[in-house]
């Protein structure tokens, strides 16, 4: 029995002769798949099956002691899951038809053509993962919660939005299908794709590649490498950052920015799980998981003629948007208090008191830059803090002058309202209630940037709340 190298599901061969066992085996391993197993003995499959997670079974029909009919039979009344593909010498069509209806997901007449076996146990493998990653969601869905949140621990959030992406992440992490991330700049699109690394449990290295700025030449020398003399300063054989990723992952940052010829290496790298270095005759299967993440908005590039559909199409299985950090400003303080103490500890400085009203004016903040710009303006605040608490000023070279009109008065998409409140001239206490619960709706619930968007201290607030 072969030995298994990784922890994802396995596959399986299913066959009394042993060359041609070992004959899949290699044209597999050519293909990049290396979890593989071998079983020569019928009678030991069914036992394999319940101590191991299989991914496919590729099973012969005609084997002493339990034949190939008799598995199917049982594989798919105990395992549904597993797609079964039958390989056989009987190139006859009852025999077929009579499998596909046992439950068979291919039928395959030997010999084997290397393309046929290849492409049916991808497929086999792609449809074994998408029910294992359907009931991982619905199990996510149900529960509400992140099971294995150190994974996240690089970032700080309490946003149920931010939580919903989690879940998500966690549900899809342990397929092989890439994933997009998309999100403005300076949300932590690649601190999300370390974490999908992580839940993965991949035993390879994370390897990030910013794509922006790199040309056609760059970018395949950057990716895929060379061999010596493929062109001219190519003195010395390259690997490429695709073989450093190697049973990892593999993240591109900024695709939004790739020019049309290398979108197209990279789609024939996902459609093919394989590439040519620089200067190479023959291809390298690839054995990294591909994460990739952008800050535009693809469905416009591809309108526009500028992003090719088919590689959104490969890219877009798994797709998740972090939300701006101006829809999740429960995240403000918690993230001001970490870059505080990070920025003091940088520093060597002791970390700054601020006042309470400097929450209400980061609350009201459109942060274009998000959660890097909010860093980049604790570190410049506590540089040039001396003594005394932190307030507002410190940071109203960033903020501005006035923050409220930082929010947008109607929000995109919201229906418009007039001051009709009473279906007559309103008086000024309706008047007051309709604004104060406008400036709630507005800050989301927050007291402190509602007051500042009415003009008026939390305090005061309070009291007009308590009197409604």
């Amino acid at each position: 029995m072969g030995t298994d190298l990784s922890n994802s599901p396995a596959i399986i061969l299913v066959d009394d002769e042993q060359d041609i066992l070992f004959s899949y085996e290699v044209m597999l391993q050519g293909a990049g798949f290396d979890n593989i197993l071998t079983c020569a003995d019928s009678r030991k499959l069914l036992p394999l099956l319940a101590e191991r997670e299989a991914g496919v079974v590729v099973l012969d029909l005609q084997m002493p002691h339990l034949t190939g009919a008799e598995l199917l039979q049982e594989i798919t009344a105990n395992y549904p899951h597993v797609p079964v593909i039958i390989v056989t010498a009987a190139n006859q069509l009852e025999t077929a038809v009579a499998c596909m209806k046992a439950g068979a997901f291919d039928y395959q007449v030997k010999p084997v053509e290397i393309s046929r076996l290849v492409g049916g146990v991808r497929k086999a493998l792609e449809m074994n993962a998408l029910r294992r990653e359907i009931t991982s969601l619905r199990e996510s869905l149900l529960s509400g919660q992140v099971r294995n949140r150190q994974a996240f621990a690089a970032i700080l959030t309490r946003s149920p939005k931010m939580q919903a992406v989690f879940g998500y992440l966690e549900a899809i992490a342990a397929t092989d299908q890439p994933v997009l991330i998309t999100g403005e700049t300076g949300v932590g699109k690649e601190l999300l794709a370390r974490a999908v690394h992580t839940l993965s449990g991949l035993a390879g290295d994370f390897v990030a590649i910013n794509a922006a700025g790199l040309d056609d030449l760059m970018f395949a020398d950057t990716l895929f490498g060379h061999r010596k003399g493929a062109f001219t300063g190519a003195g010395e054989a390259r690997e490429g950052m695709i073989a450093r990723a190697a049973d990892g992952t593999l993240f591109l940052d900024e695709i939004g920015d790739m020019s049309p010829t290398s979108q197209v290496k990279l789609l024939r790298l996902l459609q093919e799980g394989e590439y040519h270095p620089l200067g190479a005759d023959r291809p390298v299967p690839s054995r990294a998981r591909i994460v990739v993440a952008t800050n535009q908005h693809l469905e416009r590039l591809i309108a526009d003629g500028a992003f090719r559909k088919d590689l959104y199409y490969r890219l877009c299985a798994h797709q998740v948007e972090i939300p701006p950090l101006r829809e999740r400003r429960e995240d403000i303080p918690l993230l001001l208090e970490a870059f505080l103490q990070e920025a003091a500890r940088t520093l060597r400085k002791e970390k700054p008191v601020y006042r309470p009203e400097l929450l209400t004016h980061l609350s009201v903040y459109h942060f274009p830059g998000n959660v890097r710009e909010l860093r980049a303006m604790v570190f410049d605040a506590v540089t040039r803090h001396n003594e005394g608490n932190l307030t507002p000023a410190a940071f109203r070279k960033n903020l501005g002058t006035t923050q409220a009109p930082a929010i947008d008065p109607v929000p995109s998409g919201a229906p418009e309202r007039d001051f009709a409140v009473t279906g007559r001239f309103p008086k000024i206490k309706e008047m007051e209630q309709y604004l104060i619960e406008e400036a709630l709706r507005l800050a989301g619930g927050n007291q402190g940037a509602a007051a500042a968007l009415l003009g008026m201290t939390r305090q005061a607030l309070n009291k007009r709340l308590c009197r409604m």
